[in-house]
């Protein structure tokens, strides 16, 4: 079968993958779309570092097709949206309804993947880059059959972090004041978040005037073109003189994380999205912090993925959620180094790889 390995330097697409048979837990589903989100791109560059050779992708939706022993939520023929969230659901942060900090679904990935040469890591529990993949069945969530699978597979990382991160970890209430530096898949999310919410002034950041339409498209109420202005800063605090509640980083710049924390007003909150260098580190004013203000750090939107999931997919057919309109392009998996080269360039909000 088909997919997306990285074994050095890049990534090429391969067809000679093979997948074991699903064991007890697990679930065999058949890919026919995933997202290409940075994350996957930061493998290739290192930013993330990751053992190679490994099949890429993390962000699917397909068809079940065949079940291991003890599953019962979802059978062949369903319909269903990925998390990389392979958590063991019953050590003590699943039972305080943190699966994202369960240490089975932290750098402990299977390896179903194999070729004439040998076996191959597992990206982020998914490899969602191939025809098919085996996963635990808590990854599993099914979604109704009307869903285009390009639109199904953004949930899984890119809607489960943004929108996540402002429902479950900053819990934005309605009338606060959020602010979202970056405007890109992620960020696109958040604000789409803040405004499900309710907050009542959203202000989208972004060094790309052409972002704008998008960005207000999905929630925004203000947009400032960070390359048009000599202070970032002094211009958002324009439109929100007392700072804001709530900012979120969705680009992964040191100096960004300085701009979210100096935008804070009393009480406010400053939540990291974005994935910087592993070692990179970032400074901030001590004595700005002192008025009740908070850096959060967060992890996948801190979401329960087999709730969240569910959640989503209602909110998209109510006609509240946007997906359709995050899918900017789709791409045939052999052209995947055409759909890399526009997620870095910026050119598309998500573009998806169809199988």
């Amino acid at each position: 079968m088909r997919g997306v390995i990285c074994e050095g330097e890049g990534a090429r697409v391969v067809d000679d993958l093979e997948v074991r048979a699903p064991g007890p837990g697990e679930v065999l589903v058949g890919l026919r779309a995933a997202g290409m989100c940075h994350s996957d791109l930061s493998v290739l560059d290192g930013t993330i570092p990751f053992p190679r050779p490994v099949v890429l992708g993390h962000e699917g939706a397909g068809v079940v097709e065949e079940v291991g022993e003890g599953v019962r939520h979802v059978a062949p023929g369903d319909h269903v949206a990925l998390s990389t969230i392979a958590n063991c659901a019953a050590c003590a942060a699943c039972a305080r309804g943190r699966p994202t900090m369960c240490r089975a679904a932290i750098g402990r990935p299977r390896r179903p993947f194999s070729r004439a040469d040998g076996t191959l890591h597992n990206f982020a529990a998914v490899s969602a880059f191939a025809e098919r993949t085996v996963v635990q069945a808590v990854q599993v969530v099914r979604i109704p059959d009307g869903i285009p699978f390009t639109s199904a597979a953004l949930i899984g990382c890119g809607v489960l972090t943004g929108v996540g991160a402002v429902l479950n970890r900053a819990r934005v209430e309605r009338g606060d004041s959020v602010v979202v530096i970056g405007a890109g898949g992620v960020g696109l999310n958040v604000l789409q978040g803040a405004r499900i919410a309710g907050a009542a002034h959203i202000v989208a950041v972004d060094a790309n005037p052409d972002k704008e339409g998008v960005a207000r498209q999905f929630g925004a109420t203000r947009f400032v073109d960070a390359s048009a202005v000599p202070d970032t800063v002094a211009a958002v605090r324009d439109a929100l003189p007392d700072g804001a509640d709530h900012t979120f980083e969705c680009v992964g710049r040191t100096a960004l994380v300085r701009q979210a924390i100096d935008l804070l007003g009393p009480h406010g909150q400053a939540v990291l999205l974005g994935v910087p260098p592993a070692a990179a580190e970032a400074s901030f004013q001590v004595s700005s912090l002192y008025l009740d203000k908070a850096v959060l750090g967060c992890r996948y939107g801190s979401a329960r993925p087999q709730r969240d999931i569910a959640l989503y997919a209602d909110l998209y057919t109510r006609g509240q959620l946007l997906l359709d309109e995050l899918v900017t392009a789709v791409y045939p998996v052999a052209d995947f180094d055409k759909a890399a080269e526009d997620t870095r360039g910026g050119r598309v909000a998500r573009g998806v790889l169809t199988f």
